[in-house]
């Protein structure tokens, strides 16, 4: 477990978060470049040793209600790692989604896998679970999404295009 100094320590050493102070003596961290309304990274991190990153549009932490995960027993890299990931996730942009019904019936369209290659031979999986759209390496979850086209715009962007099967 990281001391509340080592904590801060790598905390501080993103220079796209911001410190701000809060009730006693805890610590938020915000990230500006953020594309959502969330900008909160991290969150009451305390001299005690508790605190909390953001992790709502991310796949594989146990959050609570608002998205957080309880960062009190993660090494340097586990902080390191949900820290990037989170503010990755928060720089993507999400375009307003359409109504519920029209958006469950485009994408009840386009459930199955869909496997995107590069020209260095990479591959991706690009997935649909839980009303979500997930991008993998491998087991590895890369970003996720709310649309289909948001993931097949990330992909394209990152060198990727739908294989050939």
């Amino acid at each position: 477990m990281l001391t509340f100094e080592q904590k801060l320590a790598v905390l501080d050493s993103y220079p796209e978060l911001e410190r701000k102070p809060v009730s006693l003596g805890r610590i938020n961290y915000h990230y500006e470049g953020s594309r959502h309304e969330k900008k909160t990274v991290a969150f009451h991190l305390h001299p005690g040793g508790n605190g909390f990153v953001y992790a709502g549009l991310l796949r594989g932490y146990e959050t609570d209600s608002k998205g957080f995960v309880n960062i009190r027993d993660f090494s340097e890299s586990e902080l390191r790692s949900v820290v990037e990931a989170s503010m990755a996730s928060l720089s993507m942009y999400i375009p307003e989604a359409p109504p519920a019904g029209k958006r469950k019936k485009k994408q009840a369209a386009e459930t199955a896998d869909s496997l995107w290659t590069n020209h260095e031979g990479q591959n991706l999986t690009l997935r649909l679970e839980d009303d979500l759209w997930y991008v993998y390496a491998d087991l590895n979850l890369e970003m996720a999404f709310e649309t289909v086209e948001e993931a097949r715009e990330y992909l394209a962007e990152e060198g990727f295009v739908p294989a050939t099967e």
